[in-house]
């Protein structure tokens, strides 16, 4: 059963909790109805008030435990526009990490198979499902995804193969046998060398559409003086690759 977001308005605190769940805080104890809805007010024993609401994908990301750094929803999105992922497509992900592009994907109604080779962010990945309610369309499992794929391959073609491990390229080279016509690949990657790699599997596999993006946002400073991008923060966060199967 998915998780709700606790809201105390006026501190901006934010809470993952499930119905039937309890949240202390310096604002008091909370019991969380096992009716609980969206749009509902809860009040601490101390009179605080916490409203409740639904997940949202930008949600996972902030609220997700951890096992390292999780795409970006902003790489997230590129993901999804760019291979128009939707309800009912078929995913072969690897590089689960924290999971929160497979919660995503999960969300948005697609079914995941994805493949984290560390056993311990592999359970935790399994956890994050059942908060984000997805654990009956994303399948997490602990292993390489490499060791898979002559299996894979003789099985059901996927819609969408999404990446972010070290060997993508070699994913990426045998990508025709596993997806369908049209089907898509993106492949996350943090060094220019990986991207290249990649790039360079995708052509010689006789894909269509290679491209490889940076990708950089900056914020806007909006202020009395004026508006300017902002001087804060790195803008760069990785190298996408997008691909699909033309024939």
């Amino acid at each position: 059963m998915s998780a709700y977001l606790l809201v105390h308005a006026e501190s901006d605190r934010e809470y993952l909790r499930g119905p039937g769940d309890e949240l202390q805080t310096d604002l008091g104890v909370l019991e969380v109805p096992d009716d609980v809805e969206h749009g509902q007010v809860l009040e601490t024993h101390l009179g605080e008030p916490f409203h409740v609401r639904r997940l949202r994908g930008p949600d996972l990301f902030n609220h997700f435990q951890r096992t390292g750094a999780p795409m970006m929803p902003r790489d997230i999105g590129l993901v999804i526009g760019h291979t128009g992922a939707q309800s009912g497509d078929r995913v072969l992900d690897a590089g689960t990490g924290t999971g929160v592009l497979s919660g995503y994907l999960g969300r948005l109604g697609a079914n995941v198979t994805t493949y984290e080779i560390d056993a311990e962010f592999a359970e935790n990945a399994r956890e994050n499902m059942s908060m984000a309610g997805v654990s009956d369309r994303v399948d997490v499992r602990t292993g390489d995804l490499t060791d898979n794929l002559d299996e894979l391959a003789e099985g059901d073609s996927f819609d969408l193969i999404t990446l972010d491990t070290a060997d993508a390229a070699e994913v990426v080279a045998r990508a025709p046998e596993l997806l369908v016509p049209g089907g898509y690949v993106a492949v996350y990657t943090p060094f220019v060398e990986d991207a290249r790699d990649t790039e360079l599997a995708a052509r010689e596999a006789g894909l269509g559409g290679v491209e490889t993006l940076e990708t950089i946002q900056r914020e806007l400073t909006v202020d009395d003086r004026g508006t300017r991008p902002s001087t804060a923060g790195v803008g760069h966060t990785g190298y996408l690759l997008f691909a699909r199967r033309v024939e």
